[in-house]
């Protein structure tokens, strides 16, 4: 099913997703990556406040090419989202309610995800190109020493994902491959 959504969102639109639907989504999302992750969890154990707050956002687990004259920003395609796994649990139960990237996540993210009434998307590896078209304003709010690993403040329109683990726990890489045995 196709859905249009407008981040940040709360419980009420993420326990309406289902894993398999396709969502586009219009608003504000941040990025962060790696050392992103790593800093704001150090930021945490030092009892400090995070550079954005997380409660009911969305973060795009991306770190762009530099952008095209004209352009907010450049190729904008997701990373693996299990290099953030052992920082996802601790976001979600800060209020986080949506993570972008692509791949499996562990079971302690599943979990958290569930816990938390959260959502996970993937976006399509490899057509990051496409995927920068639906972002039309690019901001770095935090660790700009980190370059394309700093976090942004984006303003995207229709940017699609596909929703992979839902707030139930329903997940599509493992629903797929069962009806693709069958």
């Amino acid at each position: 099913m196709d859905r249009h959504i407008t981040a940040p969102f709360d419980q009420t639109v993420s326990k309406s997703l289902q894993a398999g639907d396709y969502v586009y989504i219009t608003g504000t999302i941040y990025t962060a990556r790696d050392a992103a992750h790593k800093r704001m969890q150090e930021a945490l154990d030092r009892g400090e406040q995070l550079p954005l707050d997380v409660k009911n956002n969305v973060i795009y687990y991306m770190g762009p090419s530099p952008a095209r004259e004209g352009r907010p920003i450049g190729s904008a395609g997701p990373t693996t989202a299990s290099r953030m796994d052992k920082y996802a649990p601790g976001l979600l139960d800060l209020g986080l309610i949506g993570m972008i990237g692509k791949g499996k996540r562990s079971q302690a993210v599943k979990d958290a995800i569930v816990r938390n009434g959260a959502v996970y998307f993937a976006a399509v590896g490899g057509a990051g190109a496409l995927l920068s078209k639906a972002i039309v304003r690019s901001e770095v709010i935090a660790y700009d020493d980190l370059g394309t690993e700093a976090i942004r403040k984006l303003e995207v329109v229709d940017f699609p994902v596909i929703v992979v683990i839902d707030a139930q726990g329903h997940n599509l890489y493992e629903t797929a491959v069962e009806q693709f045995r069958k």
